[in-house]
């Protein structure tokens, strides 16, 4: 009969078989991605932060990143976008500063398994475009079962050089990524594990420009999403008081999959 290994990582259905636990592998990509952030109404975006976590600035954070030359799916690629806001996690044995996700979204299963599972980042489907490229346009959008939720795309004004680009270097070179790591118990309310997790992560900048950023939610019906329209609705509900400059850039990543741990 199939039994498990101590030293082995499974992931369901477990019994096909799981693989050696390294602690020191990291996840490798490259990375092109844009950041756009905006102020809003901070008292409707506490609405959907927990306890235990105290929201630093009203602000949203939306990234879109397609990772390529991924290691762990041998070469293979797949597109993000990340909704977050930035936090400090007071806990009884911890306190740090880093971004709260309020939702992923990803277009491929593989990465969206391992980071809900094993890291507690709340992933979700949809199709997510690459970006559309007519200089110094770029855009993209997401949608799901064909209706698109989110538009958003930066009109480029200019590099990124000097000081300001060692300074976004030096931001991005080190991330707090805060995920609730949420089971539901079976048959019955409530859960059977609910825990804050710590995801560190690293971007590793090459080369970057700047500009004036373009966002927008569109709501989704039941009928049009049934497991996703509150989440979409929720968004869409805070305001977009002011954009703040994007920031467009390549360069690769590293997820420090193996290094996430449980904050508390």
């Amino acid at each position: 009969m199939f039994k498990t290994r101590k030293d082995f990582k499974y992931q369901m259905p477990a019994h096909f078989g799981g693989g050696k636990f390294d602690p020191e592998f990291k996840l490798l990509m490259k990375a092109v991605g844009l950041n756009l952030s905006y102020e809003t109404d901070g008292k409707l975006l506490e609405n959907f932060i927990p306890e235990g976590f105290e929201l630093l600035k009203p602000e949203v954070h939306v990234g879109f990143t397609k990772f390529t030359e991924i290691n762990w799916m041998n070469g293979g690629q797949y597109n993000v976008i990340n909704v977050g806001a930035p936090v400090r996690f007071h806990g009884k044995k911890d306190t740090l500063d880093g971004s709260y996700t309020l939702v992923v979204w990803e277009n491929r299963t593989d990465p969206i398994l391992g980071g809900r599972e094993e890291s507690g980042i709340p992933k979700v489907y949809s199709e997510i475009e690459d970006l559309h490229v007519l200089r110094p346009h770029y855009f993209t959008n997401a949608s799901y079962n064909g209706n698109t939720f989110i538009n958003m795309g930066i009109e480029t004004t200019g590099e990124v050089t000097g000081n300001e680009l060692d300074e976004l270097r030096s931001q991005l070179s080190s991330l707090n990524t805060l995920g609730w790591r949420y089971i539901p118990k079976v048959g019955a309310p409530g859960s059977d594990l609910s825990q804050f997790i710590l995801y560190p992560q690293a971007m590793e900048i090459e080369n970057a420009e700047t500009g004036n950023a373009s966002l927008s939610w569109t709501e989704l019906t039941p009928m049009q999403s049934p497991m996703q329209y509150g989440i979409v609705n929720s968004l869409a509900s805070l305001p977009i008081k002011k954009l703040n400059p994007a920031i467009l850039f390549s360069g690769s990543a590293t997820l420090h999959a193996t290094g996430s741990r449980v904050i508390e």
